[in-house]
């Protein structure tokens, strides 16, 4: 045999003994890359390799502009392997739109990272139609049983099966300035009838009742939402979409409402071409009164160190009121969860990528209020914490929620969510009927796309 031939035999029977190494131990071979495409496990050195393991895991926290969240990911990663001392988890992070964008690639090429983040519905549909995401049922009948909030895993469940686990939940409350309301000798409305006396008393004594920027759409989504709510019950909205009908009769009220709240002068002037950003100012200037948003801005109202302590004393929060003789309750919101965790359907490592994303979510539950002001997707024991009593009150909110109704541009498809914001715009700049509103929504579900 020439030496060029030795040689070629040599390297081959010691790629093929590595190979034999790799495989045997159960989870997969490993190449050294610290891409989430090279989806493998690893192990190197000793007579270990067996029980050693990588878990891919992309998320999209950059350090800097999501520090909290980036800094709470490293925290638990590191809880974890200290628990699982042959489990190594490595993480490539990047920004909310480079993220989406590699996730897609990814999936082209069935290369998914172990672990990473989906959002709900229309988002998660065609990962889960590629079988690409793995049912994690089985986690919510383990640890996680009876931890989530009402509502919330429902988001991203498809066809009776649970493809992710939600860790962010906001809802939407209606914050509210108590130094106004007391100045017009006005309480925090329960009822329909009552909010309208809160509306009315305020135009009549030249005060702005609702900061609203609906040129941003969404925000004046989550009016129609509740209205809809409050008149058809907790299931309407959700049940029209899934079976992409919109006729039913208190859908078509819920939109007479919006209009009629516009004409009542619930709204900033010119609300319809202010950003959400512009409204919210007209709030936190104390120059409206009420600013029905989500959770998220809770932080501005109790722990900021950059805004006025005096203007913080001042907020309350409210429960978007009940109607009489209408199916909601007061404990429905509408709201949603942000981001869940999946698991790749063809990772080489499911079991233990299960393993670690029920360890987060937990980890996430107990964590996230306290160390970043972030609300969880699970219950919190409001009685082991301490933060502000509006982080608690609507925490505890929270956890007696009978319904979240996600968000319905959520909901739809790219193309009918499209479509809802044009309508709401249009519904409330009063440029279609109620009736049109209606029949626009039923002609693009019916599309399906």
């Amino acid at each position: 045999m020439t030496r060029k031939a030795l040689t070629t035999f040599t390297l081959l029977a010691v790629l093929l003994a590595s190979l034999a190494a790799c495989s045997s131990g159960g989870n997969g071979g490993n190449n050294g890359s610290s891409s989430p495409a090279d989806n493998k496990g690893s192990g190197s050195g000793g007579s270990s390799d067996a029980e050693k393991v990588t878990i891919k895991m992309m998320h999209l926290w950059p350090d800097g502009s999501n520090s909290s969240q980036n800094k709470l990911v490293k925290q638990i990663i590191k809880e974890y392997e200290e628990a699982n001392p042959g489990v190594t988890i490595k993480t490539e992070v990047l920004e909310n739109e480079q993220y989406k964008n590699k996730l897609k690639v990814l999936s082209a090429s069935n290369s998914l990272p172990d672990v990473g983040f989906t959002w709900a519905a229309g988002f998660l549909e065609p990962y889960v139609k590629g079988n690409l995401f793995a049912p994690l049922d089985d986690l919510l009948e383990g640890d996680l049983n009876g931890q989530f909030v009402a509502g919330t895993t429902e988001a991203y469940a498809i066809e009776e099966k649970t493809y992710a686990l939600p860790v962010e939940l906001n809802i939407v409350p209606v914050f509210y300035n108590k130094a106004i309301f007391e100045k017009h000798n006005l309480e925090a409305p329960k009822t329909y009838e009552e909010f309208k006396h809160v509306i009315k008393t305020l135009r009549e004594n030249s005060v702005t009742p609702v900061a609203l920027g609906a040129k941003d759409a969404w925000t004046g989504s989550f009016w129609y939402m509740y209205l809809a709510d409050r008149l058809g019950g907790p299931d309407l909205l959700d049940e029209s979409i899934a079976s992409q009908t919109f006729q039913d009769p208190k859908l078509i009220e819920a939109a007479k409402l919006a209009q009629e709240l516009v004409d009542l002068g619930a709204f900033v002037k010119g609300f319809n071409g202010l950003s959400n950003e512009e409204a919210k100012s007209e709030f936190m200037n104390e120059q409206a009164a009420m600013y029905a948003m989500g959770t998220w801005e809770v932080p501005n109202y109790t722990t900021a160190e950059d805004v006025d302590q005096a203007f913080k004393d001042k907020i309350g929060f409210f429960k978007f009121p009940v109607m009489e003789g209408g199916g909601g309750s007061l404990n429905n919101w509408v709201g949603g969860p942000g981001v869940g965790l999946f698991v790749a359907e063809n990772s080489p490592v499911k079991e233990q990528a299960k393993d670690f994303v029920s360890f987060f979510v937990q980890k996430w539950g107990e964590k996230s209020v306290t160390e970043a002001g972030i609300f969880p997707a699970t219950k919190v024991d409001t009685s082991t914490i301490d933060l502000p009593p509006m982080f608690i009150d609507l925490l505890n909110e929270l956890n007696n929620a009978d319904k979240v109704t996600l968000y319905v541009d959520v909901q739809m498809k790219p193309v009918a969510s499209e479509e809802h914001h044009n309508q709401i715009q249009a519904l409330f700049g009063k440029a279609v009927t109620p009736e049109e509103f209606a029949k626009k929504h039923e002609e693009v579900l019916k599309a399906g796309k």
